[in-house]
């Protein structure tokens, strides 16, 4: 009888053990989602709260111009906007294909924004120097001076709306799974390197030097591969995969990084989140075997 009690006792601590190891494993593994759906969810608020303030600054810069040719582009471009922001309200905040697509939506609007702001930047500049010039056109183009710009009583809202032309965009993600030979693969059972590529995007407004990016790849069951560090965003910390610093210049630079497998890896939906200067400049997801 004792000869088969012990080994029934040692085969009832294993399985007690193995209860343990999956309730602990099933908990961080909902703790973890729950800390991606509350990032989903501060990122579409985000997004809706940018895509309110370029509606909303449409409407200030039409009352800054006295142009029927921009002002009807300013509408159209106002519409389009708000046609957007209602799509996203209805959007749930993990449905990432809805996401991913206005979230290019909004880099498109911002760089509409941006143009009409360095138009009529210019138009003001011109109209200044027109008034140095002749008192004649100045008496002229008073009016319109005034509602184009006025610097010295709209420095405050032209600084707002150039730090928001500023922000960088991360174009043209890609992420690759390599084997241990450094090719390509699609099986992550076989993968011994990920490589994210993406390149900043051209932004002639964006201060110039130094940035860190910071990357976050998220698994299948919502866990973070790696652990590079941690970085501020939306008044909370996050931790990330990988960082780089990159010299910024202002025209489109393309950027690398490699993070070498620790861990065991399955096929499905990898989420890859890019972020910069306190923002998240870009997201995409990717599916491996």
């Amino acid at each position: 009888m004792k000869k088969y009690l012990i080994p029934l006792i040692l085969l009832c601590l294993l399985l007690a053990g193995g209860l343990v190891w999956l309730y602990l494993n099933l908990d961080k593994q909902k703790q973890e989602n729950k800390e991606m759906q509350e990032l989903a969810a501060l990122d579409k608020q985000e997004m809706e709260n940018e895509y309110q303030q370029f509606a909303l600054q449409y409407s200030e810069m039409k009352t800054q111009i006295n142009n029927d040719s921009i002002v009807a582009q300013l509408s159209a471009e106002q519409e389009k906007t708000q046609r957007l922001l209602a799509e996203l309200k209805q959007v749930k905040a993990n449905d990432a294909r809805e996401i991913t697509r206005l979230k290019k939506e909004l880099a498109t609007v911002r760089a509409v924004l941006r143009s009409y702001v360095i138009e009529i930047d210019s138009l003001n500049r011109l109209n200044q120097n027109l008034q140095e010039e002749n008192t004649r056109v100045k008496a002229q183009y008073q009016e319109a001076t005034q509602q184009i710009e006025g610097l010295s009583s709209e420095k405050q809202s032209l600084s707002e709306k150039v730090a928001i032309a500023a922000q960088l965009d991360a174009i043209g993600i890609t992420m690759q799974a390599k084997d241990k030979r450094n090719k390509n693969t699609d099986r992550m059972s076989k993968c011994k390197t990920v490589q994210v590529n993406f390149s900043l995007a051209k932004n002639v407004t964006a201060q110039n030097g130094m940035r860190t990016v910071y990357v976050r790849i998220t698994s299948p069951t919502g866990s973070l591969l790696g652990n590079a560090g941690s970085f501020n965003y939306e008044n909370r910390t996050l931790q990330c995969s990988m960082k780089k610093a990159v010299e910024y210049g202002g025209q489109e630079t393309p950027v690398t990084l490699y993070w070498n497998v620790d861990q065991s890896m399955v096929g499905g939906n990898y989420q890859v989140s890019i972020f910069a200067d306190g923002h998240m400049i870009g997201s995409r997801s990717f599916s491996f075997n």
